[in-house]
Formats: structure tokens, C-alpha cells, sequence
């Protein structure tokens, strides 16, 4: 069975207890934890206390939880994302906010904490973009093994690492790491890979440790609620049971905060349809 989880970032309206309280009340199994200044903020003067205060409360609703590290302007009010690993400048700040959330991480027993490379500014050439990128997850990865933490890595349509083939890639390069694993979001399949969600979780296996679930259309960047979309969640979901993936596959809907417990229980209604489909279609097939 699929352990299924959602996003904070989908309750941003919320206080992060309450978030998490709406989340173990409709029966998710963990929560996907942005770093981020409305929950824990992990340059805030009081992060360790918040922290540990995270973590009560993640044991008492019986939570799992994998860190995210995709706030739109936790360190750049204007910008967002900025600075990130292949920026022309700041980028030793995006390595200390990602070394600060694998620490974040270990204090709560994360099972992995995602991260992206940015967008490549116009003009940079890709060899530089590889240098950039190399070196910052090379220091991000040292912070990792000395805390026991794994990284989970994603493609972003409209990043310098767009795909799962630049992942892979980006592995090569750092001589295969075995911290060094792979996030895939559904959802990115259908808008941005050549394969379908259900051959890219094939495709990448065992390097899976983390899994964002939300509904895409083909060329266009937009998490949907499952069914606004073209993934084939049933099989999707499938394929995860047939990998052996163990982690959270987490609903991942940022922009739905507005009406986020009744989004969530709409998630979860749906990723439970589509198990039972999906484990009908096993048994059928003996």
C-alpha cells in the first residue's frame, strides 16, 4: 500500500499546526514540509525551538513528513526563488538554507529533503550551469552524509535540470552519490517528460525517494486537482505499488489554499480510488 501525504505549501492560510492537525484528521499518513517564513522558517531565531515543537506534533498525529524546500520568497521578497544553486550571485545562500534544512531534517527524522537547481540565467552557458549546480549539491550532499539524511533531487519544467534525464546526468557527474537520489512529481511528467507518469516511476526505480502527486496538462506548468488534467492516476499509482516505493507520495497544490481541507479530502478520496483500481487491475492480471 501507498503511503500518502500532502503538501503544507497547499496551507498557507493555515498555522502549521493547524495544517497539520486537518491533515492526520482526514487520514493522510505524513506531510510534505516546505520551509517556509507563514510555518517554520529556518533562519527564524527561534527555528530550533519551532522545530522541536514541529516534531511533538508530527509524533502525536502519527506523521510522517519529507522536507520541501520550494518557497517562493523566503530569501528574495522580490524575486522569486532567488538566489538558487546555478545563480550569478548568492548562491552560497541557497546552500546554506538547503544545509540548514537537511539539519531541520534530521532533528524530525525526515525520510529525504527535495531540492531544485534554479533558473540558468540568460546568457550562461550550460557548461557553467553544470559547475554551478555540481558544486553546490556537492556541498549540500556533504551536510547530508554527516547528518544521515537523503536528498531527494527534482526536475523542474522550466529549470537548468528540467528532467529526469538531467537528474540522472547531475548523478553522473557527482560519481553516482548514493544521498544523491531523485523527487519526481507526477504531475511534471504529463507536462514536461517523453515518458508517462507510470514509466518514469519505472524508469527511475530504486532512485525514488520522494513523490509529489497533483494532475498536469502537456506543455503547461499548472498543478491541477486529479481529473483537471491528463495523468492516468490509477496507473500512476500502480506503478508505484509495482516499484516497491515505501516513501510519501504527497498531494502537491500550492495554489489551492483557499479551500485546502476540502482540496485535501477531494486528494485523498481520489489517490484512494485510484489504489483500489489499481490493486483490482493486479488481481485480475494473477
Amino acid at each position: 500500500m501507498i503511503r500518502f501525504g500532502y503538501g503544507t505549501n497547499g496551507f498557507g492560510d493555515h498555522r502549521l499546526r493547524d495544517a497539520l492537525e486537518v491533515i492526520a484528521g482526514l487520514g493522510y499518513d505524513g506531510a510534505a514540509l516546505t520551509l517556509d517564513h507563514p510555518h517554520l522558517d529556518p533562519f527564524a531565531p527561534d527555528a530550533a525551538a519551532r522545530t522541536a515543537a514541529v516534531g511533538r506534533d508530527l509524533e502525536r498525529l502519527g506523521l510522517a513528513v519529507v522536507i520541501e524546500t520550494g518557497a517562493r520568497y523566503l530569501m528574495d521578497p522580490w524575486r522569486k526563488h532567488e538566489p538558487t544553486l546555478v545563480s550569478d550571485t548568492g548562491r552560497e545562500r541557497r546552500v546554506d538554507l538547503l544545509c540548514r534544512a537537511v539539519r531541520i531534517a534530521a532533528d524530525l527524522g525526515a525520510e529525504a529533503v527535495s531540492f531544485w537547481s534554479g533558473i540558468l540565467p540568460r546568457g550562461t552557458p550550460a557548461a557553467v550551469g553544470w559547475d554551478r549546480l555540481a558544486d553546490g549539491v556537492a556541498r549540500v550532499l556533504e551536510e547530508a552524509e554527516r547528518h544521515g539524511v537523503t536528498c531527494a533531487f527534482e526536475p523542474e519544467p522550466g529549470m537548468f535540470c528540467a528532467t529526469l534525464a538531467d537528474v540522472r546526468e547531475l548523478r553522473e557527474r557527482l560519481g553516482r552519490p548514493e544521498r544523491l537520489r531523485i523527487t519526481l512529481d507526477v504531475g511534471h511528467c504529463v507536462c514536461n517528460e517523453p515518458l508517462t507518469a507510470a514509466d518514469s516511476v519505472r524508469g527511475s526505480g530504486p532512485l525514488l525517494a520522494n513523490v509529489q502527486m497533483d494532475d498536469m496538462r502537456p506543455g503547461v506548468h499548472e498543478h491541477l486537482e486529479f481529473g483537471a488534467g491528463e495523468l492516468d492516476l490509477a496507473a500512476t499509482v500502480g506503478a508505484l505499488m509495482d516499484a516497491g516505493y515505501r516513501g510519501l507520495a504527497s498531494v502537491e497544490l500550492p495554489r489551492h489554499g483557499h479551500a485546502a481541507p476540502q482540496v485535501a479530502f477531494r486528494s485523498l478520496e481520489a489517490l484512494r480510488s485510484a489504489e483500489r483500481q489499481a490493486l483490482a487491475l493486479r488481481k485480475e492480471a494473477g
